[in-house]
């Protein structure tokens, strides 16, 4: 909103005005209003939860210190949401494509999390929204991403045109030949290890022929359902402990903010080889915000927790990744960068299919890991929280930074 008052002061010449059409200045902006939000709000929202006796339902799991956090107000996702929605809605473009997907991400997701929070706080029911409904949730918002990208003239990637050069004016203002572009629309997305760091996902069904680039979009928009679906589970089953899923999410939200960034930079773009995305830059207000939320909520959600995101917040993060790694074109890169969530997420993938194959072979039961997810494990193995949690962070960053240098590896 403000971004459309700033632009009006500077066509009527007010000092000052055209700072707002920088990305860095609204994107600093944006993640200190995140910031401030959240720590201001929180214990507002806090005392709020504890009044209307919104606590947390443990579960008997055997666990040190289980029972301690009971009664800790949960549904605290609720302050990320607000905190990342109002720097967006003042500092970003409102028409831009990218950032109404990421509203509706935020709000879809929120709004599924927020359902689930409120059958198990209110309705006393343990098990929460039917995991039905929540797998219909994230495909019908998976199909809004996929459909989005593929019927609207806004989202383009830039293509290079081989064998044909034009002439332009680098940064030291001299003229140098340059392979040409153009601005397509294509199920193209950036993938490390290869050459010129690009995939198509026409190349699946090339043996199609001339119906290879619709058949595409379908394989692609199945391929978003699919990382929407993992990556938001992902994020839900990593929150088991004290600022797990927010350190690791603000991790990753970084990481995703320095893609953003050199992807809607045509200069930077081009010296890494990497997809230049038009319109794109817009997303980097938005992480902004994101990383400012996740962050603020930390001061309350680490150690020992003063209150929960829930599945209002955790269904929300994972969502946002997934939605946002795959406008930038790296979901290919999201078991790298979200490797934390892929592992919690495989561990009881494991835990439970061995658990019944052993059970049917052998009539009893057995377990690959003392309990699932597997920051529980480590708990049975009498880690405190703190080190499993500060170890896994210690874990995304390492993850993060091999992201990152991928963009150079060929």
């Amino acid at each position: 909103m403000l971004y459309y008052l700033f632009d009006y002061l500077q066509s009527v010449d007010f000092p000052g005005a055209g700072m707002f059409q920088y990305i860095s200045f609204r994107s600093g902006l944006s993640v200190i209003t995140s910031l401030l939000i959240a720590t201001f709000i929180g214990k507002k929202v806090i005392r709020l939860l504890q009044k209307q006796q919104i606590g947390e339902i443990i579960r008997d799991l055997g666990l040190e210190g289980q029972y301690q956090k009971k009664g800790t107000p949960t549904m605290g996702g609720l302050i990320i949401i607000t905190s990342l929605l109002i720097p967006t809605l003042l500092f970003a473009r409102l028409d831009n494509v990218y950032i109404i997907l990421m509203i509706i991400t935020t709000l879809w997701m929120g709004t599924i999390g927020f359902l689930d929070d409120y059958i198990k706080v209110f309705k006393k029911d343990k098990e929460g929204l039917a995991g039905r409904f929540k797998i219909i949730g994230q495909v019908g918002l998976g199909l809004i991403v996929g459909i989005t990208m593929f019927l609207s003239d806004d989202v383009m990637v830039r293509e290079r045109i081989d064998g044909e050069l034009v002439m332009v004016e680098n940064v030291e203002g001299q003229m140098v030949e340059q392979v040409a572009t153009r601005d397509v629309k294509k199920t193209i997305t950036n993938i490390p290890f290869v050459k010129n760091h690009e995939f198509d996902y026409t190349k699946i069904v090339s043996f199609l022929g001339d119906s290879a680039e619709k058949y595409g979009w379908l394989i692609f928009i199945v391929v978003v359902v699919f990382i929407i679906t993992a990556v938001s589970n992902g994020a839900n089953i990593t929150d088991g402990l004290d600022g797990l899923a927010t350190g690791t999410s603000a991790i990753i939200g970084t990481t995703l903010g320095v893609f953003a960034y050199l992807s809607s930079n045509i200069i930077y773009a081009d010296y890494l080889n990497i997809m230049y995305i038009p319109m794109s830059e817009e997303l980097v207000v938005f992480v902004s915000a994101f990383i400012g939320a996740t962050v603020g909520f930390l001061w309350y959600n680490s150690f020992p927790a003063q209150v929960f995101m829930g599945d209002t917040g955790s269904l929300t993060i994972g969502g946002i990744i997934a939605v946002f790694a795959i406008l930038i074109r790296i979901e290919l890169l999201i078991p790298i960068l979200c490797g934390i969530f892929l592992v919690e997420n495989l561990s009881v993938m494991i835990q439970v299919s061995w658990f019944k194959y052993t059970k049917r072979k052998y009539g009893e039961g057995r377990r690959v890991f003392r309990m699932a997810p597997l920051h529980h494990h480590y708990q049975k193995k009498g880690y405190p929280e703190s080190k499993i949690v500060t170890r896994f962070w210690i874990i995304g960053i390492l993850l993060a930074i091999l992201t990152i240098v991928t963009l150079k590896v060929r």
